[in-house]
């Protein structure tokens, strides 16, 4: 099990001594998700926090009409929970599927809370995470409600580089609220500005 990746995002914010990463590392489980697998259904409940080492999944939801809605794509070097549904223990609204093959280390909700109880680095880390999560989130409503298609597709770029390569067109579009066809036009005329 690598802990490598996950240990350097802890130590961006806070500093774990020896025995705490002793204590964190012991608590990690691996999982792989492969590729179309569902990490969580809707309606089930989340029961780990989840980290990604390797790979992407996908966060979403079904309209109304039954047409897949993505919220958001967890890549290497994301955390990624149903926060609602792990710590209320509610049936998640969302799916989290694979998109490709995806290598996980995940933290129980027993051990979260224990981790939380021994090191207080990890609380201060935790409250970080949801904070940055949350205006992430805002950022995301604004951006949604606020800018043209030519500047979400900029900001999606932006925010999850390299990741337009790795994913379906219809992917990316449902991401942005947009058709497969007007990204396919975005695309095209990206392409000829820089010709």
């Amino acid at each position: 099990m690598n802990v490598d990746l996950i240990l350097s995002s802890i130590s961006q914010h806070v500093r774990l001594s020896p025995s705490e990463t002793d204590l964190f590392t012991s608590v990690l489980e691996s999982r792989t998700v492969y590729k179309k697998d569902y990490l969580i259904k809707s309606g089930e409940i989340c029961r780990h926090d989840y980290f990604v080492n390797k790979g992407c999944l996908k966060v979403c939801y079904a309209n109304e009409k039954g047409i897949e809605c993505v919220t958001k794509f967890a890549i290497e070097n994301w955390w990624v929970v149903d926060i609602d549904s792990f710590l209320n223990t509610t049936p998640s609204f969302f799916y989290y599927q694979a998109v490709e093959d995806t290598e996980l280390l995940q933290i129980s909700k027993a051990n979260y809370h224990l981790l939380i109880e021994q090191i207080p680095a990890i609380q201060k880390f935790i409250i970080k995470r949801w904070q940055h999560s949350f205006i992430m989130l805002q950022h995301r409503f604004i951006q949604s409600n606020s800018l043209t298609a030519e500047e979400k597709y900029s900001q999606f770029k932006k925010k999850y580089p390299g990741l337009e390569q790795r994913i379906s067109l219809r992917l990316t579009a449902s991401y942005l609220g947009i058709t497969p066809e007007f990204l396919s036009v975005l695309r095209k005329r990206e392409t000829n500005s820089f010709s």
